[in-house]
C-alpha cells in the first residue's frame, strides 16, 4: 500500500463527507436509466446516503421489476459517468468546510496515511473528486465496485491499508459508515455534514463526532492517541 509503515490510515467517505454535489449523483442515475431502460424514474424514493452504486442500482432494478445482464449493467455505467462528469459544471457543489486543511494537515503527518472509503464506484469518485480538484490527495481507496455491501467494503479498504483495524479511522457522515466502521474493527469520527443530523449520528454511538471539520482538533488528538 505505502513504502512507509503507517501509524495512522484515514478512511474517508466522500459525499456528505468530503464534498456536496447538489443531487448530481441522482440526476445522473435518473438520466442514464431513462436512455437505458426507456423509463422516467426521478430515483426520490431510494437513498443515496452511504450507500453503494450498485446497491442503488439494485434497488432501482427491483422497484420496476427488471434483472439486466452485466452487458446492460456496462452501459448503463457508462451513461452514468458520462452524465455525471456533464452535470458537474463549474459552481454545481462544493468541498465541505476544512476538508482541505484536514487533508493538508494528514500530509504533513509523515505516518498518516488519507485513502478513500466510498461506496461511489471508481469512476465516479473520480469525476466526482477529480471536479472539486481532491482526487490526487488519496493514496489508495476502496469503492462500490469493490463489495457493493457496506460492511464488506470496509474490510476490503482496511485490507488495503496494511496496518490492524485499530490503526484505521473511517469518517463519515451517515450511520451506514458508523456501522461499517465496526464490521471492519476500525474506529470512526462522524461528521454532520450530509443528509444526518447530530443527534441522529449520536445515537449510533460514533467514536467521535463533529460537527463539520472546520476544527478538526479533537480528530487529530484522537488519532496521535491510536498512534502513540
Amino acid at each position: 500500500m505505502t513504502e512507509t509503515r503507517a501509524s495512522v490510515v484515514w478512511l474517508f467517505d466522500v459525499d456528505g463527507t468530503l464534498i456536496l454535489t447538489d443531487g448530481a449523483a441522482r440526476e445522473a442515475f435518473s438520466a442514464a436509466f431513462l436512455a437505458v431502460a426507456g423509463i422516467a424514474d426521478d430515483l426520490s424514493a431510494i437513498s443515496f446516503g452511504g450507500r453503494t452504486d450498485p446497491l442503488i442500482l439494485g434497488e432501482l432494478l427491483r422497484s420496476h421489476g427488471l434483472e439486466w445482464e452485466e452487458s446492460i449493467r456496462t452501459r448503463f455505467w457508462r451513461a452514468v459517468h458520462t452524465r455525471m462528469a456533464e452535470l458537474l459544471a463549474p459552481g454545481r457543489g462544493r468541498v465541505l468546510p476544512g476538508v482541505n486543511q484536514v487533508l493538508d494537515a494528514v500530509d504533513a503527518e509523515p505516518c498518516w496515511v488519507p485513502a478513500l472509503l466510498t461506496g461511489n464506484n471508481a469512476e465516479m469518485a473520480r469525476i466526482k473528486l477529480g471536479h472539486y480538484r481532491l482526487a490526487h490527495r488519496f493514496r489508495f481507496g476502496a469503492y462500490g465496485d469493490d463489495a457493493s455491501d457496506r460492511d464488506a467494503l470496509a474490510r476490503v479498504a482496511v485490507g488495503r491499508s496494511g496496518v490492524e483495524p485499530r490503526r484505521c479511522i473511517v469518517v463519515g457522515d451517515t450511520e451506514l459508515d458508523i456501522r461499517c466502521a465496526r464490521a471492519a474493527g476500525a474506529w470512526v469520527v462522524a461528521v454532520a455534514t450530509g443528509a444526518r443530523t447530530r443527534d441522529e449520528l449520536a445515537a449510533h454511538a460514533p467514536d467521535l463526532l463533529l460537527d463539520d471539520l472546520s476544527d478538526p482538533a479533537p480528530m487529530f488528538e484522537f488519532a496521535r492517541g491510536l498512534a502513540s
